[in-house]
């Protein structure tokens, strides 16, 4: 089965192909908008993660006519309001670096009151065909902010959110122990039973 991820991160594709496979998903093969540079960056215009998976995932198998997952991810921080939220990745303006994000979110939780840093990691997929959803799930990763950066695993906010259960940030974890505990692995296990089901049709 092909599948085409709606972004063009790799890092994103390279964790989100093991992610299935350690869900026993073997027998697709995902690309990602770098093997497709006719397909237009899309405009996440919706207000949930929910809205904004779907369009990416719409907008890439409408081009390519057959299989593209997308995921629609950030972090909520409940003494932001929820922020960064959807607006996760330009946080702080187009073209800040994952440092600048982290410290912009940790200077304005200085006044955040004790237990006051709770947040959690939100994962909303979309698997698509054409030009309708096939299948969607989400996934939630809770923590807590920590007081700064930790860890050089991972990417995006993993260095200063810190996981109660595991005893450590999510950039301290191995490749491995994130993928068994993140909001994509939830997302990802609410879709393996469409996956299994596709590829034993022999579609794609």
């Amino acid at each position: 089965m092909q599948c085409v991820l709606a972004t063009s991160n790799e890092h994103k594709r390279e964790e989100i192909a093991a992610i299935f496979a350690r869900l026993g998903i073997t027998k697709v093969v995902f690309g990602s908008l770098r093997d497709h540079p006719e397909i237009p960056a899309p405009v996440e215009d919706g207000t949930t993660f929910a809205a904004n998976a779907r369009i990416k995932a719409l907008q890439v198998s409408a081009v390519t006519g057959g299989w593209a997952l997308a995921d629609d991810s950030g972090l909520v921080v409940d003494a932001l309001g929820g922020r960064p939220g959807i607006h996760s990745a330009r946080y702080g303006g187009e073209g800040s670096t994952d440092a600048e994000k982290m410290a912009l979110l940790l200077s304005e939780l200085k006044q955040a009151p004790d237990g006051g840093r709770t947040a959690r990691f939100v994962c909303h997929m979309v698997l698509t065909h054409g030009d309708a959803v096939y299948a969607e799930s989400s996934g939630a990763c809770e923590g807590v902010i920590a007081d700064a950066p930790r860890g050089d695993h991972g990417f995006g906010y993993d260095p200063i959110v810190y996981l109660p259960e595991q005893g450590c940030t999510v950039a301290e974890l191995t490749a491995e122990g994130k993928n068994a505990v993140s909001h994509r692995a939830q997302a990802a296990a609410g879709l393996r039973a469409a996956f299994t089901e596709v590829c034993a049709r022999g579609e794609g």
